[in-house]
């Protein structure tokens, strides 16, 4: 049974699209089984790993709007056991088709059903807000990996996104859990990355995770090449770290 996994904060800019992009590659190059979803509709996830959006027939929207099957709209990728759900711009329109919908925060969950059985693990890249789409992946997964960047106001929106969880395991998917906060984009000679880290620390303790991915080029360059960090430069400080991340999420159990 696939463990599912939302790569959440309603705070753009943070490295969601990057720790879902690579986590997943990750995971997959230890030989699981991995189905990456882009729940955005920027759909930077699709186009980090070198997909054109335009040119998609079936895709996330599609398939959640029965226009799709499920297996139609799957990718495969140049990472083997990784497959990819893709997004387009398209999903946009989802938040407003499922406002007078019955069950409207189950829609991606009934989708994913089918994945529990085939993959090990399931990856949510979210969109940066808190509309229907993202409690949609709150409902669908199992737990929630919070990356926090290393900057001023980073931790308001770990804040807000706290207070959503808490309702949604409250009233929608009590199986919810936190598998972690990811510090990103951390560089340990800034100041104020050391006192971000040390204020997570405080606010969210034995949820940070051990894993801390640097600031790093490489990681930056990898998308505009249509390549995950371990496609494009395996032995960057950015692929050691996902790498070890992985190995992390492995091992880890999440907790309410």
């Amino acid at each position: 049974m696939a463990r599912i996994i939302a790569i959440a904060n309603q705070k753009g800019g943070v490295g969601k699209t990057t720790t879902s992009v690579n986590l997943a590659a990750s995971l997959a190059v230890m030989e699981n089984r991995v189905l990456l979803v882009d729940c955005d509709p920027q759909a930077n996830t699709t186009s980090s790993l070198g997909f054109d959006q335009q040119k998609l027939k079936s895709n996330l929207y599609t398939a959640l709007c029965g226009r799709s099957n499920f297996e139609d709209a799957l990718l495969p990728t140049a990472i083997p056991y990784l497959s990819l759900l893709p997004s387009t711009t398209d999903l946009v329109g989802m938040e407003i088709e499922l406002v007078d919908k019955m069950l409207r925060e189950y829609y991606l969950a009934d989708l994913l059903g089918p994945a529990v059985e085939n993959y090990d693990y399931v990856i949510l890249d979210c969109p940066p807000s808190l509309g229907l789409i993202t409690i949609n992946t709150l409902c669908a997964s199992h737990e929630v990996l919070i990356p926090l960047q290393c900057e001023f106001f980073a931790l308001e929106g770990i804040f807000k996104l706290m207070k959503t969880y808490e309702q949604v395991r409250k009233r929608l998917n009590k199986e919810l859990k936190i598998l972690g906060v990811l510090l990103t984009m951390y560089d340990a000679r800034n100041k104020l990355a050391r006192q971000v880290r040390a204020e997570a620390e405080r606010c969210f303790p034995g949820k940070i995770l051990e894993t801390v991915v640097p600031r790093n080029v490489r990681l930056s360059e990898a998308p505009s090449h249509g390549k995950t960090i371990i496609n494009y430069d395996i032995r960057s400080k950015g692929a050691e770290a996902y790498l070890d991340l992985a190995r992390e999420v492995v091992k880890r159990k999440a907790s309410a």
